[in-house]
């Protein structure tokens, strides 16, 4: 067969598959992918004449970390939806709840429409890397090769359980629902491993492991195992989670605002609340992670980890704790919201808690975004003595800011708690004394956290970093891992004393929502920035230096625009993939049940009231 007639037949094959087929993607993708692994195979075993290119005018390394960025960004939302796309699921089909299905088939709708945008940055980027760093994807294709071909394959199967759980979800349901929630267990299953192959590859040039003797698959087995491969790992999932949630959240918060009926306004108000839900119970564990991934960056190599928390990159850490700290006050907000517009009539009892929660926030923001050495000019150094302000220089050292990020958490969690309690009342004899309990230990856990921190100044560095630092995590862990499941056994006999109401949230609730994605994707692109960056001059650290003209780490106001430019595009892009997901949309009809137009932040006008307005008639502004 010619090559032409080859690509003939290979043109005409992928013409037959519907356009809008996810399996059609995957083959194009594989199409594109195993060429580009066996010319990879090929230049790993020739002497490479050029070692870098470069695009005139915009630079190799700008457009390697831009393309890099979205597929990134897309890739933990792609990978991180269909988790609580199944639990849903799942969820729907033990309480014969419908809207659970209906939620996690729309979540999984979101997954189709960015899975194909996914793989096709990813394709560009190996083109990309290919081309541009050809000495540094010989020495990896060298080492990881069999990894290569497992992604491949993995790929290929993710994109058919795709195909397969997507377009078979009505034919699946009733006597098949088990075999189609097997399929989501797959696809997920499938997500995992391809998440953490490309992690290996990722984590090998900041803390490489390298086997010289051995067959192939030994060296690449021992490359993936290196000190901080399991870190990120478990770092990066939960973050796909937060993100997934948080974006699913802004997608409703759009919708919400764009709802012409009472039926969409209800079903996108509560989509919001479970996007915000899953958001920031998965923000809750992702310090505790991040630390873990520190602590083995500074074991692994001491003046890696002062190049992140001591050195140029240090300030990066206050921008992480803004974003952090608006996250925070947006996540809770949003609850703060539902208790005043979801649950008629309780808004009067929690105006206090509400306020202590804030103050304790906000207090915490500030300490938490303290800078510990300051930029100041001679002649304000000389009166403040030194770099090290005499009062705020106390608030900028780790052991003041790992107080008030565990208690941020814990604030977090009891907004969450206070909501779920919302509207109940209690009726199992020993609520009163569980409550109190409850409360005693909460103050405990708070007190203990606080001084701890204060404890931290007073003992060596490694002291506070493997044992009070740990405590206070695993003090806040206690309180998530005993609260949760204590006040659901509460709840489960309790009495509902005000129902809860969708559909009556404020316009700004759906700002919030999209103000909540916007700072994780920044967060995210943030802390890609860092991370990359503490391996300063090396593309593997210690192994294989960089030898490019772009041998220097960014400056930070550099970096910056270029994150700020990252998250617009990618704004746009997911912008995009809203629309691409919503077309079906149009052309169903409107709902026969109220079909008037409804003005995003007001209920609809109903003669006699009804559940969802909350009110007796008329309009009810609640701006």
């Amino acid at each position: 067969m010619t090559l032409q007639s080859a690509i003939r037949t290979v043109g005409s094959s992928i013409r037959n598959i519907r356009a809008s087929s996810l399996l059609g993607w995957g083959v194009l993708v594989a199409f594109l992918v195993l060429p580009c692994l066996v010319l990879a195979q090929g230049a790993a075993t020739q002497a490479m004449s050029v070692e870098y290119r470069d695009i005139p005018g915009i630079g190799s390394r700008n457009v390697i970390w831009f393309i890099a960025q979205q597929h990134l960004l897309l890739a933990g939302f792609v990978l991180g939806v269909p988790l609580f796309a199944w639990v849903c699921e799942i969820v729907g089909w033990k309480t014969k709840e419908p809207r659970y299905d209906k939620l996690a088939k729309e979540f999984t709708k979101l997954l189709t429409s960015a899975y194909a945008t996914t793989a096709l940055f990813g394709g560009i980027l190996l083109f990309l890397l290919i081309g541009l760093y050809p000495k540094l994807m010989a020495y990896l294709t060298d080492i990881f090769y069999p990894t290569f071909v497992a992604y491949s394959i993995l790929f290929l199967l993710e994109t058919a359980v795709l195909y397969l759980y997507w377009y078979g979800w009505d034919s699946m349901q009733g006597n098949k629902k088990g075999f189609h929630l097997f399929l989501g267990f797959l696809l997920n299953l499938f997500a995992f491993f391809i998440m953490i192959i490309p992690n290996s590859w990722a984590t090998f040039q900041a803390s490489p492991v390298v086997v010289a003797d051995g067959t192939a698959l030994e060296r690449a087995w021992a490359a993936m195992w290196n000190p901080t491969w399991w870190p990120v790992n478990i770092h990066r999932f939960i973050a796909n989670v937060v993100l997934g949630g948080f974006i699913c959240g802004a997608y409703a918060g759009v919708r919400y605002l764009l709802a012409v009926s009472r039926e969409e306004r209800e079903h996108y108000d509560w989509m919001g609340y479970v996007g915000n839900f899953i958001g920031v119970f998965g923000m809750l564990p992702l310090p505790f992670a991040g630390y873990w991934l520190m602590r083995e960056i500074y074991q692994y190599n001491q003046q890696m980890g002062i190049t992140l928390m001591g050195g140029f990159l240090a300030w990066l850490f206050i921008l992480q704790a803004m974003l952090i700290g608006v996250l925070f006050l947006g996540a809770n907000y949003y609850f703060w919201m539902g208790i005043s517009y979801r649950i008629p009539g309780v808004a009067q009892s929690y105006k206090k808690p509400i306020l202590a929660m804030l103050i304790v926030l906000m207090v915490s923001l500030a300490v938490w975004m303290t800078p510990h050495t300051l930029v100041a000019s001679l002649q304000e150094a000389q009166q403040m003595g030194g770099a090290h302000h005499p009062l705020l220089g106390v608030f900028g050292v780790m052991s003041a800011k790992m107080t008030v990020a565990n208690l941020m958490i814990l604030v977090t969690f009891m907004s969450f708690i206070m909501y779920w309690r919302a509207g109940k009342q209690e009726t199992a004899p020993w609520a009163k004394i569980a409550k109190a309990i409850m409360g005693g230990v909460l103050a405990v856990a708070a007190i203990t956290i606080v001084v701890l921190g204060v404890w931290g100044y007073f003992v060596p560095a490694l002291f506070r970093i493997n044992t009070l630092s740990v405590a206070q995590v695993l003090i806040v862990l206690f309180i998530l891992v005993t609260f949760t499941p204590l006040t659901a056994v509460l709840l489960k006999s309790a009495k509902t004393t005000t129902e809860m109401v969708w559909g009556q949230m404020p316009v700004r609730s759906g700002y919030t929502l999209v103000s909540n994605a916007v700072m994780v994707i920044l967060l995210m692109s943030l802390m890609g920035y860092a991370r990359s960056s503490s391996r300063v001059h090396w593309h593997v650290y210690g192994v294989l230096r960089d030898t490019s003209e772009y041998a220097y780490s960014p400056a930070l106001g550099y970096a910056a625009a270029l994150m700020s430019l990252n998250t617009f595009f990618f704004c746009l892009l997911v912008a995009f993939i809203f629309w691409v997901a919503t077309m079906g949309d149009k052309s169903q009809a409107p709902s026969k049940e109220s079909p008037q137009k409804v003005e995003p932040g007001l209920t609809p006008v109903m003669a006699g009231g009804s559940p969802s307005s909350g009110g007796k008639g008329g309009v009810q502004d609640n701006r």
